[in-house]
């Protein structure tokens, strides 16, 4: 399939850390399209589950342009704002519902009425949230803060998340009754590796995007190029690889990118795996199961790690509990080289989660104005996307 997905006025996201651009080239992509355009066609709530930089908005906002509702696409992003701010934001306030309402004030459901409310990163709501957000579901009614009067709504809701929420349950990070109103239609989307197909199609249109902001004209691909790009993990997804496209514009001469004009820092650990499981299934006997060791060794370090612990209390080691976390995040963090979406993955996190505790720990800087100012704008920016 041809279709092309897009963020109205790309030309103002220069910044944006999402993923700007979908394509469905590869087989695996254009069944996606299929299972999301039948989904859309209902009212039923839906779950975009993928890794950071795959487009998960971007198929929310298809699956509100197709499904006829003629109300506006609000896009929320929960892991932005502290839990306060983002009751009153999502809700409603009345006028002196807390110190500094001056005016009464719509929620973004509110304002979502009669089209599509799409809530990103869902697993970074708090436990007191999630039930506020499952009681408008159910009742299909919103209750501003300071008031006691149900507004009725008419919004669809799209939900998406880079975290594992059946994890989430098991640890009691997530209500499993939020999980299954949430999920009674689940989108699951693959990595950019997973559908290489759709590789070469999205690095062209970016480089006519860049092309024609830059200025240039003609630039093409080289074949080690095309053959660089195919083979990369691209741990960043279609995110980065609009950022490796950017920069090789910028470097590359005789308008035409070689493969050594493309910056392709991420960690091939996807890569890795799979070239060890073919080699292990190749060594195999055939017709013969491979064993695994996984469980037995897991066992094995659950084991050590209790008794470590055990060392750890009976040394009386002060503040136990930030001492162990504090260790846990700044080793993950430097084996996963600093990058913070492969460390959230391993830590079963989300990235905002691991960013409060990277700056808690003051493995990277907090500026609390600057963290302000974003929160405030991300909130202006969130309910002024109207699609």
């Amino acid at each position: 399939m041809n279709k092309l997905l897009t963020f109205p006025h790309t030309s103002d996201l220069t910044t944006s850390i999402r993923a700007k651009a979908l394509l469905f080239h590869d087989p695996r992509s254009s069944n996606l399209l299929e299972q999301v355009e039948r989904i859309a066609r209902t009212d039923a709530s839906a779950l975009i589950i993928g890794e950071t930089g795959t487009g998960k908005e971007l198929i929310a906002r298809h699956i509100h342009n197709t499904s006829g509702r003629s109300g506006p696409f609000i896009a929320v992003n929960c892991g932005a704002f502290s839990e306060s701010l983002i009751d009153a934001e999502l809700f409603g306030h009345e006028t002196g519902a807390f110190t500094g309402a001056s005016q009464a004030r719509a929620g973004w459901f509110e304002a979502a009425n009669g089209g599509t409310i799409f809530l990103d990163e869902i697993g970074d709501l708090s436990l007191a949230l999630q039930v506020k957000l499952l009681r408008v579901l159910q009742e299909r009614q919103v209750v501003r803060l300071g008031s006691r009067r149900p507004i009725s709504l008419d919004v669809r809701l799209v939900a998406a998340t880079n975290v594992d929420l059946q994890k989430a349950i098991l640890s009691d990070r997530f209500r499993a009754d939020l999980y299954y109103r949430l999920s009674v239609a689940t989108i699951n989307m693959p990595p950019l590796c997973d559908r290489p197909g759709d590789i070469l199609p999205l690095a062209r249109h970016f480089v006519e995007m860049y092309s024609h902001k830059m200025h240039l004209k003609d630039i093409s691909i080289a074949e080690d190029a095309q053959e660089s790009l195919l083979s990369y993990e691209w741990p960043g997804n279609i995110r980065e690889l609009e950022n490796v496209i950017h920069f090789a514009l910028i470097v590359c001469q005789g308008n035409r990118i070689r493969a050594e004009d493309l910056k392709l820092v991420g960690a091939l650990h996807r890569n890795r795996i799979q070239v060890e499981d073919q080699a292990a299934s190749k060594s195999a006997p055939p017709n013969q199961v491979k064993p695994t060791n996984e469980a037995p060794k897991l066992e094995t370090l659950h084991r050590r790690l209790d008794a470590l612990l055990g060392e750890f209390i009976s040394a009386g080691e002060p503040e136990l509990f930030d001492s162990i976390e504090g260790s846990l995040i700044r080793t993950v963090f430097k084996s996963c080289n600093q990058n913070q979406v492969h460390t959230a993955k391993v830590l079963g996190i989300s990235r905002n989660i691991l960013r409060t505790h990277l700056k808690r720990f003051g493995i990277i800087g907090f500026d609390v104005n600057a963290a302000s100012v974003a929160n405030i704008g991300s909130a202006e920016s969130s309910v002024s996307r109207i699609a």
